[in-house]
């Protein structure tokens, strides 16, 4: 199997660095990749991964039996639909699948209908209509998102009056708001691989969104996350009787069951009770890259179980570690983060991601400019301790963060350290 992956960011090297372990590849491919997947795919950098046509013809010369998107944009761009309309196999939801994620209000009414646990909710149009309920909400908390595709998963959660309202109105711009009734509780995210018949779940992780410790600050697209979280056998039998097994149930219902991934946000509050508050159908940044470094399995014996739509037959193999992944970032981030700044190399021993007494490496947005390293976003890469704890797992992802360096870069120093336990 020749297989092409979509994209460029630190999940995307993450899982490329996954398929590299494979031994059933003819062929690995990346578009357009980024400094660090060079090394374990071919980069194709000239191809646009959001463009169909782009796509197919890199497929068509470079003889791609297989397309891995999970990633949003190729998505919302059609790029799945394009490909399995012209022959070639796929991973990744369909244009028929995208409302789960991208229009909130759908997605409201599909747990409506399938009694998936959500938070209360209200939908405005208007600056106007929004005031009008917050003057009547006197010291709730909410959270406030757009109804449609938001990149990086950025929203606020605050009881703020003026700071809704300031968020709402960038929103307005371009959509409806949505007003969410604040859950309290650990956050939660839950990845499967799904096909027509079944899915497959894979470890609970839990993400870090703002920007400084104790969970303060700007949100962010995430700065950290843990993989596995220590959950009890009961709250896993929640999660999957409650969220995911209807989900999947009523996605057959509707007739949006597909082959791909599948990522559940999700809000466990002080009573171990999951509740759900966003589906994504691509994976999630930087879960991922905390999660793949624990995976056993050779992602193509999925893929091929996909085909037959027999997923839910295999089992996942995964180590008994926990990992640590800390988001390294630009300065500005997340408002505004500067670009162009110059990176030091990156050791080769790091970049190959081939010793287990170092931290696992993901580039994120970095680029090859005139021969040198440059940052190109907010979330440069992504450092990833793997250890049979918490403590260890931390110690060895901060252990070399500082040994790449450029002006202005900054992480959080608290990923972890809530789920630390003494005996």
């Amino acid at each position: 199997m020749k297989v092409l992956i979509l994209g460029s960011g630190a999940k995307d090297h993450a899982i490329c660095w996954w398929f590299s372990q494979s031994r059933l590849l003819e062929g690995l491919y990346m578009a357009p990749g980024n400094p660090g997947t060079k090394g374990l795919a071919t980069n194709l950098p000239d191809v646009d991964p959001s463009s169909p046509e782009e796509v197919y013809k890199a497929c068509v010369e470079n003889g791609i039996d297989f397309v891995f998107v999970g990633t949003e944009l190729p998505l919302f761009t059609g790029v799945i639909d394009y490909l399995s309309e012209r022959g070639i196999a796929t991973f990744g939801a369909p244009s028929k699948a995208l409302k789960l994620e991208g229009d909130r209000c759908y997605a409201r009414s599909f747990t409506a209908k399938y009694g998936i646990p959500t938070p209360g909710y209200r939908v405005f149009k208007d600056i106007e209509s929004l005031s009008a309920f917050l003057q009547g909400s006197k010291n709730r908390m909410f959270v406030v998102k757009s109804n449609r595709l938001s990149p990086s998963r950025v929203m606020i959660d605050t009881d703020n009056k003026e700071t809704i309202t300031n968020f709402a109105l960038s929103i307005l711009q371009t959509g409806d708001v949505l007003l969410e009734d604040h859950v309290a509780g650990l956050p939660a995210t839950v990845t499967v691989f799904v096909d027509n018949n079944g899915y497959i779940e894979f470890p609970v992780a839990s993400d870090y969104t703002k920007s400084d410790e104790d969970d303060n600050g700007e949100p962010t697209g995430g700065m950290g996350s843990l993989c596995p979280i220590p959950i009890s056998g009961d709250l896993r039998k929640a999660i999957e009787d409650t969220i995911i097994r209807p989900t999947f149930s009523g996605m057959r219902e509707e007739g949006i069951a597909y082959k791909g991934v599948l990522t559940f946000s999700l809000i466990i509050t002080p009573e171990s009770k999951p509740i759900l508050v966003d589906y994504h159908v691509r994976f999630n940044d930087p879960a991922t890259q905390a999660m793949v470094p624990l995976i056993k399995t050779d992602i193509v014996t999925l893929l091929e179980a996909m085909k037959t739509d027999t997923l839910s037959e295999k089992t996942l193999s995964t180590t008994n570690e926990c990992a640590v992944a800390v988001v390294v970032a630009s300065k500005g981030y997340p408002i505004n983060p500067v670009t162009g700044v110059e990176v030091s190399e990156i050791p080769p021993v790091l970049r190959s991601n081939s010793f287990r007494s170092l931290p696992y490496f993901f580039v994120g947005a970095l680029k090859e400019e005139d021969g040198r390293l440059v940052t190109s976003g907010g979330r440069c890469f992504t450092y990833v301790g793997v250890g049979p704890n918490v403590l260890e797992a931390n110690m060895k992802a901060y252990a070399c963060i500082d040994d790449i360096k450029f002006d202005g870069a900054w992480y959080r120093p608290d990923i972890g350290n809530k789920f630390f336990s003494f005996g």
